[in-house]
């Protein structure tokens, strides 16, 4: 099982990042381990489950458009996976649409951010991205 987050301590944080989008993956990486989080890194669902092997998330952030293994299929397997299943996955996407985020919380993700990421504000994006899993976890 993960470890419990805080999600005002960012130094709780075992993030798993998963972006096809190197630029985007070491800007967000970067900046979160700056706060103090731990931060495991993958280029699409297929790496992300394999990093998920050795390293147990508290917070999975994927981006929904990548090859090999999309987010949507990545939010499928770790939902049918009891023992990960309840960690809170946030959708990150540069599609911005109307309904772009109704879509992908109906689909199971429980918070969603759109790119490109502002990294002075992250960890409070991040933090309001899951407020609904906040509610339901507190």
């Amino acid at each position: 099982m993960s470890s419990a987050i805080n999600w005002q301590d960012v130094n709780t944080w075992n993030v798993l990042l998963v972006d096809d989008e190197r630029d985007n993956l070491e800007v967000v990486a970067e900046t979160l381990e700056f706060r103090g989080a731990l931060v495991k890194t993958a280029l699409n669902g297929v790496e992300a489950l394999d990093v998920m092997q050795t390293f147990m998330p508290n917070l999975i952030i994927v981006d929904l458009s990548m090859p090999v293994m999309d987010g949507w299929v990545l939010r499928t397997r770790i939902k049918a996976m009891p023992d990960i299943q309840n960690i809170p996955l946030l959708a990150l996407s540069a599609h911005a649409m109307i309904g772009d985020k109704e879509r992908a919380l109906a689909a199971g993700f429980d918070g969603y951010m759109t790119k490109p990421v502002n990294i002075y504000t992250l960890t409070d994006d991040i933090r309001s991205a899951a407020q609904e899993t906040l509610r339901l976890h507190e």
